[in-house]
Order: C-alpha cells, then sequence, then structure tokens
C-alpha cells in the first residue's frame, strides 16, 4: 500500500528543536525550549544532524525542494522577487498527482512568489484554509487579540485554525487514494511582536545570555529578538502535535511518511538567512515512516534539502524524474544504523544569486557557491566587489547619522536590504562606531573577498577567515577543485556561461509589469 505523505515545511526555521541538543553540548538556544511533537518524529524515526538547504533564500530552496535539482536548474526559479515557475519542470508534487493517484493539497505558504493556478503543486486548486491563514501572523496576532480573548484563548484560536484547514484536507480526499499534504507556516518568517518569546513563551531574553554565536552581540535586545523566533518556533511545534492528532485521529498516521524541516534559517540576524554559513543553511530534518525507519536513529550523513524530491516520489513507487539530480535519502531511511552511513554524503554544496531585487545598482545579484565539509566551510564569492547584504545606503561611513530604530527594525528596504528588517539589524546599526561592535558589524555587513574558508574545529562559528593561511592552502585547493568540479558537472551557470545569465534580464533588472505576488 502506498504511504500518505505529510511535509512540514516552516519559512525561516533552522536547527531550532530541543531533539538537538544533546547533540549540540552545554550553551545551545535548544536547550531553552522543549519541542516536544518534532522530537517525537525524531524519537519514532530519524533525526538528521547534517541537513542543509541547496540556497538560503525561499523561492531558490523551494524550487530546489520541489524539483529536486539544484536551485540554478530550475530556470527563473532560482531568484527570489521576479520569481516565475517553469511547468515543464516536474516537481514530486505533479510526480504524485500524475502518475501515482496521490490526492495533493496544502495550506498557507508552499512556492512563492508567483504562485498561479497551475504553478507546481497545483495553486488554488489544491489550497485547504477554509478557516483562514492568521497562524502565519501567530505572535502579532495573539498580542492584538490578547486583551479581549486571552493569551491561551487567542494562541487556542490560532491552532484550532491549523487544525481545520487540515481537517477541510482530509475531508475532501477520496477514499481510494493515498495523498500527499504540505504544511508550510510562515510565522517563524518576519516580523515579530517584540517581547512575544517572554509574553506568549515564558522565554526569559536574558537566559539567552552567553549563548548566542559570538558574531552578534550578546546584548539584551539581540537576546530578545532571538527568544521571540524561539516562540515561534514553538508555536510550529504545537502545529505539528495537531497534524499528528488528526492523522492518528483517522487511522492513518502509521500510514504516512512524515517529514518535517525548513526552508533556511534565522531571518534578521547577521550571518544567517540570505548566507551560506552554517546558520543560514543548516535545518531541523526528522522523519517518521513506521515499519520502513527503524525509530530512535541519529544520521550524521550530509543531505541536501532538494534530496526529498527523489524521495517522496520513491516512497510513492515512482522512478525520480530524469531531470532529478539530487539523490534519495531512502537507503538512509531504511537503514538500520545510525551515524555515518553513505560515506558519499559528506558534504553539501549550496549557493546563492539574487534575493531582493534591488539590493544593488542595476538589480545585480551576489552570487555565491559554497562546499560545506564535516570539517570545513569554503565558499566563493564570485563578485567580491559587490555588498553582500545590498547597498548600504551610506552606513558603511561609520560617522553617518542612521535611520530611525523602528524603520530599521520594521523597513527591510532601509538599508542593507538582503537582511531583513529586525531589531537586531537595527540595534547593530545604531550601535555600529563602537569599539566591541565595529568588527562584528563588518562580518555582518562589509565585503567579503573571493573566498572564505572556516576550520570549524577550531573555529565553530566561522569567524576566522582562513583561505589566505598557508597552512590551509592543500585543504583550500581540494575543496575548491571539488566544488567547482559539482559545479561543472551540474551545469552552474556561473561557470559554463560566458556571460552568466544571472547577469542580466529576465534573472537581474527590473520586475515584469505583469509579475505579480
Amino acid at each position: 500500500m502506498k504511504p500518505n505523505i505529510v511535509f512540514a515545511f516552516a519559512d525561516d526555521w533552522g536547527r531550532y528543536a530541543s531533539a538537538y541538543a544533546t547533540h549540540e553540548g552545554p550553551g545551545s538556544l535548544n536547550e531553552l525550549i522543549h519541542t516536544a511533537n518534532f522530537d517525537r518524529i525524531a524519537g519514532e524515526g530519524v533525526l538528521f544532524r547534517n541537513a542543509l538547504v541547496p540556497a538560503p533564500s525561499c523561492t531558490p530552496c523551494r524550487s530546489s525542494v520541489l524539483s529536486g535539482q539544484y536551485f540554478w536548474q530550475t530556470g527563473l526559479g532560482a531568484i527570489l522577487v521576479g520569481a516565475v515557475w517553469d511547468e515543464s519542470i516536474p516537481t514530486f508534487t505533479t510526480e504524485l498527482e500524475q502518475h501515482a493517484g496521490y490526492f495533493v493539497g496544502y495550506q498557507y505558504k508552499v512556492w512563492s512568489p508567483g504562485q498561479t493556478a497551475n504553478a507546481p503543486i497545483g495553486g488554488k486548486r489544491t489550497r485547504f484554509q477554509p478557516a483562514g491563514r492568521n497562524f502565519n501572523q501567530f505572535s502579532h496576532w495573539v498580542s492584538a487579540k490578547a486583551e479581549e480573548m486571552g493569551i491561551d484563548a487567542a494562541k487556542q484560536a490560532l491552532f484550532d485554525e491549523t487544525r481545520d484547514n487540515f481537517k477541510a484536507f482530509l475531508d475532501a480526499r477520496p477514499e481510494d487514494q493515498p495523498f500527499c499534504y504540505w504544511w508550510g507556516p510562515t510565522n517563524t518568517h518576519r516580523t515579530w511582536e517584540r517581547g512575544s518569546g517572554k509574553t506568549l513563551w515564558n522565554i526569559e531574553p536574558d537566559d539567552l545570555k552567553g549563548r548566542m554565536p559570538s558574531f552578534l552581540p550578546d546584548v539584551h535586545d539581540v537576546r530578545e529578538d532571538a527568544a521571540d523566533y524561539l516562540g515561534e518556533c514553538l508555536a510550529v511545534d504545537v502545529g505539528l502535535g495537531i497534524l499528528l492528532d488528526e492523522l492518528e485521529a483517522i487511522g492513518e498516521l502509521d500510514n504516512t511518511l512524515f517529514v518535517v524541516s525548513g526552508d533556511h534559517g534565522i531571518p534578521g540576524m547577521p550571518r544567517a538567512k540570505c548566507n551560506l554559513y552554517d546558520i543560514g543553511c543548516e535545518v531541523a530534518l526528522a522523519v517518521r515512516w513506521p515499519g520502513y525507519i527503524a525509530p530512535g536513529r541519529v544520521v550524521d550523513d550530509f543531505v541536501n534539502l532538494m534530496d526529498l524530491a527523489p524521495t517522496f516520489c520513491e516512497a510513492g513507487g515512482l522512478a525520480p524524474a530524469y531531470t532529478m539530480t539530487a539523490k534519495s535519502l531512502m537507503p538512509l531511511l531504511r537503514s538500520a544504523e545510525s551515524g555515518q552511513i553513505d560515506p558519499e554524503r559528506d558534504h553539501v554544496v549550496t549557493g546563492r544569486e539574487r534575493h531582493v531585487h534591488i539590493a544593488r545598482d542595476g538589480f545585480l545579484p551576489y552570487p555565491q557557491r559554497s562546499i560545506r565539509t564535516k570539517d570545513f566551510i569554503y565558499i566563493v564569492n564570485f563578485e567580491p566587489d559587490r555588498w553582500p547584504m545590498g547597498d548600504p545606503k551610506g552606513l558603511d561611513d561609520l560617522s553617518a547619522t542612521p535611520p530611525d530604530f523602528d524603520l530599521l527594525a520594521y523597513d527591510t528596504m532601509v538599508a542593507y536590504p538582503d537582511l531583513d528588517a529586525s531589531p537586531t539589524k537595527a540595534w547593530m546599526i545604531h550601535h555600529r562606531e563602537e569599539q566591541d561592535v565595529e568588527p562584528l558589524y563588518q562580518l555582518a555587513f562589509g565585503k567579503r573577498p573571493r573566498e572564505e574558508l572556516y576550520d570549524l574545529n577550531d573555529d565553530p562559528d566561522y569567524m576566522n577567515n582562513v583561505a589566505d593561511d598557508p597552512k590551509y592552502a592543500n585543504v583550500r585547493r581540494s575543496l575548491e577543485a571539488r566544488l567547482m568540479g559539482i559545479l561543472e558537472e551540474q551545469n552552474d551557470p556561473r561557470l559554463m556561461e560566458q556571460p552568466c545569465r544571472f547577469e542580466y534580464e529576465p534573472y537581474a533588472g527590473p520586475l515584469d509589469p505583469d509579475w505579480r505576488m
């Protein structure tokens, strides 16, 4: 019997779940939260310790996950604003629907922007959210309703919304068909209600003291920002429990391949979303499938999330589409082992082109490619003369008066638009002249050399670029050769085209006036 497939894929949710705390050592942020439902999925299935996204930007990542290809192989799906889906590209959802008899549906976000009735998961035809989509503004909505309803009742209203939306899908499914369902909450995307981590979830910001990565100022405003984000992660976890409960209620839980992950790391934090460092690319990944996955396993193999597309196809009894260059996870899922299973899975290649379209003059991208191994991150910045986080709008001059704090905290386009607006961003800009902040500011917003290399054994927070250190010359050459070989094999335009398509319209340039969000 074909399994049902449930894919819970939270927007901007990095690797924040309590199941990871025991694998990270003391001082982890994950020690401060309890994600009972994610932990249940991991405990009754398999937890992946080295899952990374193909691109730390939502649309290119989702294009890869849907199509089982690197983002640069997905046409205009490789960029964020201005993306258009190439409907000639098979996706796991269309393959399951058209060739394996699956009933397909979703609530909240799947592939965006540019989603239409013919989008890769079926657009409005398969959207099931009659109860609404207020969950996506979780902390804002609950905070606004708290005086009228009380915090607990307001939270419950949003949990009921997700439950009712899922039940609408389950009620619509034909009895004789397996189903594929995508739950895509976006509450972990900016913005959040300031102080909501403490108010709604009892996360004390100053409990984060001493736990922040070295590239972030360990000050109250930044800790509060991170605490608010962790609160949104807890809301996602409650949503996972709702999906599990409803599947159990209809007797389908143990006939369901249940996969949980996110499309990249935390937004609005330096070196995270829209960057190729771990905090931008590492994500949670847990998979439950009774009878096929031995429970309680922890896998160290490196996994690129685009590997999910051929995995879902194989679970549905299909050979992956010929265009799917990714590698199915099925051998890892069906193995009884923990640790490193496939010795060839010792790396993940990630990349980035254009995020916000007006980040730089001429609508130009900031092209990067990276290879992450157990011990190293190696990054190539193809255009090091460009600003990685976008136009500083004069703020590279440390003596320039910054815009208003709240403007920087809530309007992404004010400066450095490839970093989402946030209180952390605003704090760093307002304090950038201070002696202990200025080096962190340069790491976050300054220009970067063509090559970056970080030794994660000595430098787990990737603060010290050793690409020019003679001691690492052989490592740098080896990783460069390996990365370039993969890019060439996968026909990356950055290597294989002169001039590269990403430098010109429609990949760069003003938006098509017919494009719509």
